[in-house]
């Protein structure tokens, strides 16, 4: 039998009748749009995080858009990113006018290296954007003292720790609910969490085309709410989202304990790490990937072309080796299977898996 790269129906198939009777409640109301699920939920998920203002917005796409609206970012600023992330990390960043400067990495971590996003500061930053990369927390503190620090924390929905959560860190932090996310729902949903209320009070005006009234339109905003459906989603599962984030460490662990580091580098297990993917290293990254397919397998390398060499950040003139521990990493990494729940059985195929590609590459 195959192991897919993650399995979403299993983390959520013993509260189905729970879930079945909060969308039928909403279906029963008539009330769809930023209603009681809505607020119950930002008030719950503001609560979770620590902070003291949430709005659900439509995506995490949009969640990093409108955070960046709201601090003015716009034409003439820099913004420094880290380019060994999703597109939409960037994409915000560019989507508001703002110039996207991209930093290179920690190889141990993958995360922002803060030695390097320091170099890139000029007069014209505006922020940094921070991302929690696979779900381990990013070097927030030992970042800039001065510039704003957005979290993009779309992989890392309860991070760090219960006393300090990952999305209180920054001036501002974007959470998305995909479903492939440690928190998520049953489409695309996004948060904007944040301690500043007048941010967080321009978000909801942007969210809903810059209006707080429906009469009266300060600013040019956008058409991004989260539904009352996908809030009751939501709702479901934030009280479970601990226990499966404390599943994916176990899990991590696991993969050393079968063997799996013989094979190939693993992340580290750190404190506050929630494993939103489990992605390893390998210089054999071709010969492991066909290995693990022979073998029913799913695996899959991200981001193998990093944002700075993207055809769409063409303009901004990077070229190959401008980001050497990046475009590494971008070679090297293969995500394996990991969600909360998968088991020993299935870890111990994957590490079986892994250790044929080294028998083959080891065969006269």
């Amino acid at each position: 039998m195959s192991i897919p790269l993650t399995d979403v129906r299993a983390q959520y198939a013993s509260l189905e009748a729970e879930l079945h009777a909060r969308i039928a409640s909403v279906v029963d109301s008539g009330h769809f749009i930023l209603g009681p699920n809505v607020r119950g939920f930002e008030q719950e998920a503001a609560r979770y995080l620590g902070v003291e203002a949430a709005v659900g917005v439509a995506n995490g796409t949009d969640a990093l858009i409108l955070t960046l609206e709201a601090l003015g970012a716009g034409p003439g600023d820099e913004v420094i990113c880290p380019a060994f992330t999703f597109f939409a990390t960037a994409e915000a960043i560019a989507r508001v006018g703002a110039t996207p400067i991209f930093c290179d990495i920690e190889p141990e971590t993958l995360n922002l290296d803060p030695v390097d996003a320091a170099r890139r500061v000029t007069s014209q930053t505006k922020a940094i954007v921070a991302v929690h990369l696979f779900g381990r927390p990013a070097p927030i503190s030992a970042l800039p003292a001065g510039i704003p620090v957005v979290e993009d924390a779309a992989q890392a929905f309860g991070a760090g720790s219960a006393q300090s959560r990952a999305g209180s860190w920054g001036v501002a932090a974007a959470f998305s609910f995909f479903p492939t996310k440690n928190l998520f729902c049953f489409g695309d949903g996004g948060l904007v969490a944040t301690d500043d209320l007048e941010l967080a009070d321009r978000v909801r005006a942007l969210r809903f085309h810059g209006s707080t009234d429906k009469e009266t339109f300060g600013l040019v905003g956008h058409n991004s709410r989260l539904d009352e459906i996908q809030a009751a989603v939501l709702r479901t599962f934030l009280p479970h989202v601990d226990d499966w984030n404390g599943l994916r460490r176990e899990a991590a662990l696991r993969y050393e304990e079968v063997g799996l580091g013989r094979v190939c580098q693993l992340p580290r297990s750190e404190a506050g790490h929630v494993f939103q993917l489990y992605v390893v290293r390998s210089r054999e990254r071709d010969r492991l990937l066909r290995s693990l397919a022979s073998a029913g397998v799913a695996a899959r390398p991200y981001y193998r072309t990093p944002l700075h060499l993207q055809p769409a950040f063409a303009y901004l003139g990077y070229t190959e080796g401008s980001l050497p521990e990046t475009e590494r990493a971008a070679s090297e990494n293969v995500a394996l299977p990991m969600w909360a729940g998968i088991g020993r059985a299935d870890q111990e195929k994957v590490a079986a898996a892994g250790r044929a590609a080294v028998v083959v590459e080891a065969s006269p």
